[in-house]
């Protein structure tokens, strides 16, 4: 009986670690608490590009052309350091060009079925500083 319940803590802790490595989730909720710089048009070379499976979400570096607010060109990187160009045809929900809110873009659609978003890991704001408290004596 100990077993059995010991098993069940480990499978519910392992998925809810699962679902805490969500690589996505950590930079939407970051960006999301700090913000985001303007995004310029220009190539952008340190980005995270999040694939969304049914396994959940894999993240990898690569780089992104910008013009006029929207993504038109984006290169995967790879461990020797190089760059491959992306060269599906991709596109928003609206089969548009996709747009950059907050240091992230919408939801990008391969020709493929692929479904992944940019990250512009380089423009999010820094952490706020925080004054730090002390406690007064109540005898002064």
């Amino acid at each position: 009986m100990k077993k059995s319940i010991l098993a069940l803590v480990a499978l519910i802790w392992s998925f809810g670690s699962f679902a805490q490595d969500d690589c996505f989730k950590k930079l939407e909720d970051a960006f999301t608490k700090r913000g985001s710089y303007t995004i310029a048009d220009e190539m952008h070379r340190n980005v995270i590009i999040s694939f969304f499976t049914p396994e959940g979400t894999e993240c990898v570096s690569g780089k992104v052309r910008v013009e006029n607010g929207t993504i038109v060109s984006i290169f995967l990187q790879y461990d020797d350091n190089t760059y491959e160009l992306f060269d599906k045809k991709f596109y928003n929900a609206k089969k548009t060009a996709p747009q950059i809110t907050n240091g992230i873009s919408e939801m990008i659609f391969s020709a493929d079925g692929e479904k992944f978003r940019v990250v512009f890991i380089d423009k999010l704001k820094p952490k706020q500083k925080s004054f730090k408290t002390v406690e007064v004596p109540g005898d002064l």
